[in-house]
């Protein structure tokens, strides 16, 4: 996920401010990390460059059913 992204992003849930926490980048690249929204509580991961902005409930749905 390209960082200038940031500007156009928000929560799904509520429409909030994100907060992105990088823990692996590639010049201006985030490829894992996370999205915060303050607002919601919610947290959204970014794997492999991809930030999963699905609502909660889908999300854990998804990943059960690739589990």
């Amino acid at each position: 996920m390209r960082k200038d992204l940031m500007d156009i992003l928000a929560c799904p849930m509520c429409k909030g401010e994100l907060t992105l926490t990088v823990d692996e980048e590639e010049g201006d690249e985030v490829i894992r990390g996370s999205l915060a929204c303050a607002a919601c509580n919610e947290t959204y991961p970014i794997d492999d460059g991809i930030p999963n902005l699905l609502p909660p409930d889908l999300r854990r749905e998804a990943e059960a059913k690739s589990s």
